[in-house]
């Protein structure tokens, strides 16, 4: 078969646990490793490879292995190089996308491709969705153009043809025929998605006995890492290619993931797909690697307790060697100003006691909540890098603001103007952008000059005409309005929200929006001595927020604290890791309480934050936080209530919030208004029947109340006008 000793190296399994070994050394059998946090995943993975080819069960080429990443898989083709002297180019070994693409190309004709079959990016995907909309003459206001995008991908990751999705109304009715039409394009073209890759690939095979059989025949060996973040199509396509129900025996499927780091639901990965591997396949096999080589035991401790409270999960318990180390500690701070300030001063003291700053991490549920730790790091003068992300003021969805904000102020900067004349969308072309950009040429004078001109001459365009009316409107309506109000105005008149609000990950950006908007309050409150007269601030705003967006993030490779949400989190690690903002609403997000499995994935979303800790964790929450423009007031989370207070260490305790979950109101700040309903209580409302008090936010003038009303879900709702009763 090859020049490989037939007979195992011992070298290959030095230094295994025993769960590592068992595992590598598994008999042909369906397997499911439950690979708990730091505990040897990839180096299982890829030993059990090298075992299977050094013992001579299988050829290199006649194995397969699906990660999630390239990245991955070049790191585990490296591994094997270095274990083994094999020349791994060959390898069936790649994601998913990877793999179907290489099968496609070897039998594009029984897959009706051309040989030169190309892939479509997100952009040309968006811009080849964008033409079949025209071509059908569909409102793209009505059906915004990304909206389809991802209905049609989401079809596709379902498994699904155009023909075989359930229409409910006229609207899906539409959309049903744009994807059917954008498919025949595509086809006509010669072109596939990403989406298309997995689901033509899974039609080929199911199709096509004989090539099925063929690699069901070649791949008697699959494996499979981070099982947990595979969807329904993933899935289907691994059952068919082990031949599950085809064959007497099923393919040796050795399937490596962790349930209580599934935190891909958004994406369409399906946590239950480890359950159902485990029926479907009638795994006798399961194998826990529940050793951790990462972190101390107090941080596991503390990660055990809390996904210790999700029902649907397999059941592990990570443990390590290495000693308690640590307490965990954690901060209550007044504000998310007094949060942000004790991350910096405790990152400056890790720092000065010779941690390096690549060395700490900052986690944070949402992307909006780095600004005002941004800040407090560029006050402070330590570099800080945004991982896998943009700073607050470089997001686009900001700048798009700022730029509305900069014309109320000065309609003729240009720069503003070109960067939001057609955003959104208002029918204002390139063509139309040359000519208003010869007319200012001809006529010596800022493009904002040249478009008033045309209007005054009555051949503007409707989309000129338009916008030169919104700044107008928007210039008007913001005399008199504080800056917070201002920048509500400049993010909704503009359209902006209801932009963001159709795309599918648009919630995050309106979010960005709300803290652009808690931005200008607090510059306002930190600047009221400085501001002259009765002055918006704007003008000093927008200075402030060009200083702020300046190039004082660190340069790559340079030393930097690392910036980053939970999520982008996933599969690194941090001799020190700081978790801000844990308050109900916010970890857990507010969304999770009336979305089903919603708080089980909050929840794993937590165990994967903390098991980011090597040897110091910090867990933080404010008693307020602005949001929305206003104080709003909070409760700590429930996810710190769920650590055994022994493995804690409180670096301070508020007098007034000995026990928040039980007192009769939150501890907030001596200026806050009287609280009516207490956290947590019990009650009705006339309209929406009953719920549960979340939280507050505003002032004695104008108090919200936030209840969780079950089906309803969240609402906000004016204290004044709530008419609630006490259940």
């Amino acid at each position: 078969m090859n020049d490989i000793s037939m007979q195992p190296k011992q070298s290959l399994l030095d230094g295994l646990n025993d769960k590592q070994l068992e595992a590598v050394t598994l008999p042909y059998v369906p397997a499911l490793i439950l690979a708990g946090a730091g505990s040897g995943k990839t180096r299982v993975l890829t030993t059990r490879i090298a075992w299977l080819i050094s013992t001579g069960q299988v050829s290199p080429n006649g194995l397969l292995a699906v990660t999630f990443t390239n990245k991955a898989a070049k790191e585990m083709l490296t591994r094997l190089s270095a274990m083994l002297p094999i020349n791994t180019r060959g390898m069936w070994v790649g994601t998913f996308h990877g793999l179907c693409n290489r099968l496609l190309r070897a039998h594009y004709r029984e897959a009706l491709l051309p040989s030169t079959f190309q892939i479509l990016d997100t952009a040309d995907q968006l811009s080849a969705i964008k033409r079949v909309m025209k071509v059908m003459n569909v409102d793209d206001e009505k059906y915004p153009p990304k909206q389809a995008m991802a209905y049609i991908n989401n079809c596709k990751e379902e498994g699904l043809r155009a023909h075989q999705v359930e229409a409910y109304d006229a609207y899906s009715q539409r959309l049903r025929e744009i994807y059917d039409a954008y498919d025949k394009q595509c086809q006509r073209e010669g072109v596939v998605d990403f989406a298309e890759l997995l689901l033509r690939c899974y039609e080929l095979l199911l199709r096509d006995a004989s090539l099925r059989e063929h690699y069901q025949s070649r791949f008697k060996y699959i494996l499979v890492d981070e099982f947990q973040d595979t969807n329904r199509l993933q899935y289907q396509w691994l059952k068919l290619l082990a031949g599950l129900n085809m064959q007497a025996e099923p393919n040796a499927v050795f399937a490596v993931g962790d349930d209580d780091q599934s935190i891909y639901a958004f994406r369409g990965a399906r946590v239950s797909n480890m359950l159902d591997f485990e029926r479907d396949f009638q795994v006798e096999n399961l194998v826990k690697l529940e050793q951790n080589y990462r972190s101390q035991s107090h941080i596991l401790d503390a990660a055990n307790a809390i996904i210790s409270n999700n029902q649907q999960r397999l059941g592990k318990q990570l443990w390590t060697a290495a000693g308690a180390g640590e307490p965990v500690r954690v901060f209550e701070a007044y504000n998310d100003i007094e949060e942000a300030n004790f991350i910096v001063e405790e990152v400056r003291h890790c720092h000065q006691s010779g941690l390096r700053l690549d060395e700490m991490a900052v986690l944070y549920r949402s992307n909006a909540q780095s600004r005002v730790i941004e800040h407090a790091l560029f006050s402070a003068g330590i570099p800080y890098r945004v991982y896998g992300g943009l700073r607050f003021f470089d997001r686009a969805e900001v700048k798009h603001a700022m730029a509305y904000l900069r014309l109320i102020n000065n309609p003729h900067d240009d720069v503003a103007l070109l960067r939001v004349i057609n955003f959104p969308a208002r029918g204002i072309g390139a063509r139309s952008l040359e000519q208003l950009q010869q007319a200012a040429r001809e006529q010596d004078c800022s493009l904002w000059q040249a478009a008033v001109n045309k209007v005054g001459n009555g051949k503007p365009g409707k989309g000129i005409e338009g916008f030169v009316a919104l700044v107008h409107h928007m210039q008007e309506d913001a005399s008199g309005l504080t800056l917070a109000e201002m920048t509500e105005l400049a993010t909704t008149l503009s359209g902006l929200r209801g932009h963001y609000q159709t795309e599918k990950e648009g919630e995050e950006r309106i979010a960005n929006l709300d803290e652009l908007m808690n931005a200008a309050a607090t510059f306002i409150q930190n600047n009221q001595d400085a501001l002259e007269g009765d002055t918006s601030g704007l003008i000093e705003f927008l200075t402030f927020a060009s200083l702020e967006a300046g190039e004082h993030q660190a340069d790559v490779g340079a030393e930097a604290l690392q910036l980053m949400t939970v999520h982008s989190s996933k599969g690194l690690e941090f001799q020190s890791v700081f978790i801000g903002g844990l308050e109900e609403g916010l970890f857990p997000h507010e969304n999770s309480m009336s979305e089903h499995q919603g708080l089980e994935e909050e929840r794993r979303l937590m165990y994967v934050a903390v098991t980011r800790a090597r040897k110091r964790l910090y867990l933080s929450y404010a008693q307020s936080r602005m949001l929305h423009g206003q104080m709003r007031y909070g409760l700590s989370s429930r996810f710190l209530d769920e650590i055994p207070e022994q493995v804690l260490l409180r670096l301070n305790q508020r007098a007034s919030n000995q026990n928040m979950r039980s007192a009769e109101v939150q501890a907030v700040p001596s200026s806050a208004p009287a609280l009516p309903w207490k956290i947590g209580q019990a009650v009705r409302h006339a309209k929406f029947g009953q719920g549960v008090v979340v939280s507050y936010e505003g002032n004695r003038d104008d108090l919200r109340i936030q209840i969780n009303f079950g089906r309803e879900g969240m609402k906000w709702l004016a204290l004044e006008y709530a008419k609630l009763e006490k259940v």
